[in-house]
């Protein structure tokens, strides 16, 4: 699965659990600043994309900023689990 795909579905997901539009998340939105996202949503998003990859994501998630680096964490996950 390429990055780009990744993005698509973290975006589609970070768009209804922040009920905002897909059109204003990019890969440099800021999760908080960007997104008003407190911890609890972004813990919802991180279980959101688990049950969609199959994956498991670690303590790893708090230091997830932008979109970009939830993407990265996702990519590394399938990644390891294809190995």
């Amino acid at each position: 699965m390429t990055k780009e795909e990744i993005f698509e579905t973290v975006q589609s997901i970070a768009a209804d659990e922040l009920d905002t539009d897909a059109d204003k998340i990019s890969m440099d939105t800021s999760i908080q600043n960007d997104l008003n996202a407190d911890s609890l949503d972004v813990f919802e998003i991180m279980n959101e994309l688990e049950d969609k990859f199959d994956i498991e994501l670690d303590d790893d998630n708090a230091k997830a900023e932008t979109i970009s680096d939830v993407v990265d964490l996702v990519a590394k996950q399938l990644a390891a689990k294809d190995n």
